[in-house]
Parts: C-alpha cells; sequence; structure tokens
C-alpha cells in the first residue's frame, strides 16, 4: 500500500493551499459588500458546501449510473475515485492560477488590494471540495478496507500522516521556491506584497507535479493487486471447518 500512499502526499499539498495561499489570495481582494467586508478566510464555506452537494451527487447520481455499467455495487473503486480526486485537485490549481493572472490585471496602482472580486475564487474551492469527496473518502475506505484486521487502526493513520507530510511538503516547497526565485533583486513568486510576486507560477507548478504524481499513480494502481479480505476470512473459515471434520472423524 505504500507506492499508493505516497502518491496521496501530493494532493495533501493541493489541499493544503485552501487554508494558506488561497485565503492571502483572497485578502487581496475586493470582499465588500456594500459597507460588508467579507473575511478572507470565510471563502471556505464554498468548500464545505461543494463537498456536501458533491457527496449528494456521487452517492444518489454517479453510483447508481457508473452500478449500472459496470456491474460493481460501489460504483467507482476507491483506486478509481482517489485517481479522479488527483485530477480534480489538478483542476483547482489551474484554476487559482487563472484567478491570480486575473487578480494581477485589476491591481489598482498604489493599492494593496486588487478591483476584482473575491467571488472569483468560487471555482477553485468547490473544485477542492469535489476533490475531496474523491479522494479522502476514498482513501480511507481503501487503507481500511486493505489492511488486515490486526493493523486496521494503521490504515487510518495512513491517511492522517498523508494530510500532515502534505502540510510539511507545502512548507517546504514554498521554501524551495522563493529561495530560487527571490535571488538577487527579484521579489520571488510569493512576496510579501503579492502585487510584485507571481503566485500564479506557483499554483501551476502544483498543478504540474500533481500531473506528474497522477501518471506514477496510474501506474502504482495498475500494479496493486487488491486483498480481498472477505475471501480470505471465508477461505479460513472453511478451513477451520475441515479440520474440525477431520478432527471429528479421527
Amino acid at each position: 500500500m505504500l507506492p499508493i500512499w505516497l502518491c496521496t502526499i501530493i494532493y495533501s499539498v493541493v489541499f493544503t493551499q485552501m487554508a494558506s495561499l488561497f485565503v492571502e489570495q483572497g485578502d487581496v481582494m475586493n470582499s465588500r459588500i456594500g459597507k460588508f467586508r467579507l473575511p478572507a478566510a470565510s471563502m471556505s464555506a464554498f468548500d464545505i458546501s461543494s463537498v456536501l452537494i458533491c457527496t449528494g451527487i456521487y452517492r444518489q447520481i454517479l453510483v447508481p449510473f457508473v452500478e449500472r455499467l459496470s456491474g460493481n455495487p460501489k460504483g467507482l473503486s476507491e483506486l478509481q475515485r482517489m485517481g479522479i480526486g488527483l485530477v480534480i485537485g489538478m483542476l483547482a490549481m489551474i484554476a487559482a492560477g487563472a484567478t491570480e493572472i486575473e487578480r494581477l490585471r485589476h491591481v489598482i496602482p498604489g493599492q494593496k488590494v486588487s478591483s476584482l472580486s473575491i467571488f472569483w475564487q468560487i471555482p477553485q474551492y468547490v473544485l477542492v471540495g469535489a476533490s475531496e469527496v474523491f479522494m479522502y473518502v476514498g482513501q480511507l475506505e481503501f487503507f481500511n478496507g486493505q489492511a488486515p484486521d490486526g493493523i486496521k487502526s494503521f490504515g487510518s493513520s495512513l491517511c492522517m500522516a498523508s494530510i500532515s507530510l502534505g502540510n510539511y511538503v507545502s512548507s517546504m516547497l514554498v521554501n524551495m521556491v522563493m529561495g530560487i526565485t527571490a535571488k538577487g533583486h527579484r521579489p520571488g513568486w510569493i512576496p510579501d506584497d503579492l502585487n510584485t510576486g507571481h503566485m500564479d507560477r506557483f499554483y501551476f507548478l502544483i498543478a504540474v507535479l500533481t500531473a506528474f504524481d497522477f501518471v506514477i499513480y496510474l501506474f502504482c494502481a495498475k500494479w496493486y493487486k487488491p486483498i480481498n479480505l472477505e475471501d480470505n476470512f471465508e477461505k479460513e473459515i472453511g478451513m477451520e471447518k475441515q479440520e474440525s471434520d477431520v478432527i471429528g472423524t479421527v
């Protein structure tokens, strides 16, 4: 399971941006609704709404549709869902990069905040929420389902470790990018003043890394042979029954 698990860390890097760079990006956008200023962090409500809506769509529409096509009562397998989650996560980074390009075009000279509305961030939050439905749910079911009964907790811990390492890799990636792009008198991609940087390039970099990770994931998923624990359990029961019959005969 470890190669599959390693491929999920990059997705956690994507997920981490929602609580970090997405908020920084929204903080320098026009967030006023009349006299009220919408906090940038509150945009995560669209992520939560996306998770709720996409979960309903998946359970009520997608699963029955795929079940009729494939005959699988679960609809999509755990590995298929995780792969879809990676693709949607990559699209979220592309959407975030496109929003940042548009934000920079609407920067008002002499001001920190762009005139572009913060609601331009809605697509990237919605896409991250949709990717969570496929990735994290599929990931948890996969590791719990493939882990033997004695180490079920190990499968759950792998999911949490993926999120933790995603945060660490994200911080390391930001430091590496700034170390390379901020040499000399250049401000770098993610400076304190985002209007002088190119955070869009960082988003696109994560999208490229996610695409590369997806290719590796395809090979790992194709190579992986899932364990049918129910069949193993039935075999063990059958062997115990045969042993008991032999002992009874003796």
